[in-house]
């Protein structure tokens, strides 16, 4: 039988296409996973991936497992939280941002509601910086947030592109300044924006604000503006511009999990079922 441990490792690599951002995720060093992926190749005496100095992609080999190590990890997991699941009550305030909140996070939160009858949930939606702040002023028990860019705190859970998106209809005037929708407070996704734009040569404008993914998003869709958004958030109505735009590239977002200094065994169960989602088969969709 394949050993979980190392499929775990190797969904992972799969998933973040290299060894690095895969053994951040399981919170290894990059040799124990590359160790574990060779074992794998040995039992499985296939190789699994085609590695580059630059990229690492699935044989066919790779690619015909994955599928299969997906779900087997999903069973295993499924029945070590049935067996294993202690029983838990209290309360844990949760504060989530909305492009979780609008993704993967009601199917979570359902799975953990049913391991734990006896634990009720409070969910609070806001910014990152704003739940951050709550969480470390003791209002807030765990927070799924985008991570600050160039830190590494909490446990990363997934990385994503952050692009430029703007209405199917919307085009981009040279020589006239890009006019922005972006959070009215302070946000990973509007400090990332502007120090690019900072960086470029574009001129631009802050046309439009809003504390809420919703509300930038309505504002690109009625082509007022374009704004930053996780690529998952592009819906229909919205394209991404592309690079013939000539817009400044973005940095990727990082989605991770903290937690109050010390919490409680509900709390610390919550944490581990949202870790879960980086083992999921896709990445959040809005």
């Amino acid at each position: 039988m394949l050993n979980f441990e190392l499929l775990r490792a190797f969904v992972a690599v799969a998933e973040c296409s290299g060894f690095h951002r895969a053994a951040e995720r399981l919170n290894l060093t990059q040799s124990t996973v590359s160790q574990q992926i060779k074992r794998l190749e040995l039992e499985t005496k296939r190789p699994l991936f085609r590695r580059t100095t630059r990229s690492v992609t699935l044989t066919d080999d790779g690619e015909m497992l994955l599928g299969d190590a997906r779900r087997l990890l999903q069973l295993e997991e499924a029945a070590r939280q049935r067996l294993g699941a202690p029983r838990l009550s209290g309360t844990v305030r949760l504060g989530v941002v909305e492009e979780v909140a609008g993704g993967p996070l009601p199917s979570a939160l359902g799975r953990f509601a049913a391991l734990h009858r006896g634990v009720k949930l409070e969910v609070q939606i806001g910014v990152s910086a704003e739940l951050i702040g709550q969480l470390n002023a003791g209002r807030l028990d765990v927070v799924f947030a985008k991570r600050p860019l160039g830190t590494a705190k909490g446990r990363l859970v997934w990385r994503e592109r952050l692009v430029w998106a703007a209405a199917d209809t919307f085009d981009v005037i040279p020589g006239a300044a890009l006019p922005l929708a972006l959070y009215r407070e302070r946000s990973v996704s509007r400090e990332a924006a502007l120090a690019a734009l900072q960086e470029g040569e574009h001129a631009w404008e802050i046309v439009y604000t809003s504390p809420s993914l919703t509300g930038v998003r309505a504002a690109a869709l009625a082509g007022l503006a374009i704004t930053p958004l996780p690529a998952s958030a592009v819906i229909a109505g919205l394209r991404i511009l592309d690079a013939e735009a000539g817009l400044p590239l973005l940095p990727d977002l990082e989605f991770a999990i903290y937690e109050k200094p010390q919490p409680d065994k509900a709390a610390t169960a919550l944490a581990a079922a949202l870790l879960a989602l980086a083992q999921g088969p896709s990445r959040p969709t809005i």
